[in-house]
């Protein structure tokens, strides 16, 4: 078995990762300044949980010791905080992946699985989303600094030759996470507002619609995207599950009442994953569908 770091482990999908990881019987470092703050139920026996900033090299260099490759995960990855503070979020998204970057080009023989987003296409005209396809035109500071992190992990696998490959999520939700945080904000606050009786809140006429992707079935995608053969050449690859809903399609699922607020700056109206480069070269397919998803939920927070 392997031994890996995850950047962000202690985040939502950082934790899921790590559960994941040790089931199958790998050894897992986390490495984690706690920004998205500390959340029960985050933390498994077996993993080795350091406290420490990927903008410090020596807290990387630290973390990697005896590693063959690296989830990174780690970023403040909410829209309207980058939008609001461009500032940190460059530092964090931007400095912190070229730190890992560098990192793992003089340890050598690693590689690294980069966290980005569909942020990083903004509005687009054709859906839906294929990689290679399209001119990236973010529409905000975080999108623009996952765009960032994809082209410096193409350009270290072709200058560097270090192993790359950038997985680009599709609003992710499930187990582990925080209804304030910033995956899946609109599932996680609409069923905290579910379960304390109050009405979730709708952002304008409720029709931007997502692209949601159990947690469960990003995990599988990063575990292929470590190690499979077929990968490993600053890829960048979209991991969504293909069937778009909106924000209205969502509150029929959760059910309940609602009220509508405004909108907020920043925010895409549409995305759509083609996921057909991930069937071609990870060999991975979505199992878990967005009503599937909310069922699961729904059970596990003893909402009827």
């Amino acid at each position: 078995m392997s031994k890996y770091l995850i950047t962000g482990g202690e985040g939502f999908i950082g934790a899921n990762l790590a559960r994941k990881l040790l089931e199958l019987g790998h050894e897992v470092v986390s490495l984690d300044n706690h920004a998205g703050g500390v959340l029960a139920g985050r933390k498994f026996d077996g993993v080795k949980y350091l406290f420490g900033d990927i903008r410090k090299k020596e807290d990387l260099t630290k973390a990697c010791d005896g590693v063959k490759g690296i989830f990174h995960l780690a970023a403040l990855p909410r829209v309207i905080f980058s939008v609001e503070n461009p500032e940190v979020t460059h530092d964090v998204n931007v400095n912190g992946t070229f730190n890992v970057l560098m990192v793992a080009r003089e340890l050598k023989n690693i590689r690294v699985v980069f966290a980005t987003s569909s942020a990083a296409y903004g509005d687009q005209e054709v859906y839906p989303l294929k990689e290679d396809t399209v001119i990236k035109k973010p529409v905000s500071p975080y999108g623009f600094h996952k765009l960032i992190g994809e082209e410096y992990c193409r350009i270290f696998s072709l200058i560097y030759k270090l192993e790359t490959v950038s997985l680009c999520f599709f609003n992710v939700y499930g187990p582990l996470f925080d209804p304030n945080g910033a995956y899946a904000l609109v599932i996680g606050k609409f069923l905290k507002q579910r379960k304390a009786g109050e009405p979730m809140t709708v952002r304008g006429d409720g029709e931007m619609f997502r692209d949601y992707t159990h947690v469960f079935d990003v995990v599988n995608a990063l575990i292929a995207a470590m190690e499979k053969n077929t990968v490993g050449n600053g890829e960048v690859i979209n991991i969504g599950f293909g069937h778009p809903h909106s924000v209205n399609e969502l509150v029929k699922m959760i059910g309940g009442d609602f009220v509508r607020v405004p909108e907020l700056p920043g925010e895409m109206k549409y995305t759509e994953a083609d996921n057909s480069k991930a069937r071609k070269l990870l060999d991975w397919r979505p199992m878990i569908d967005l009503e599937e998803g909310i069922r699961m939920l729904k059970e596990e927070a003893g909402i009827n």
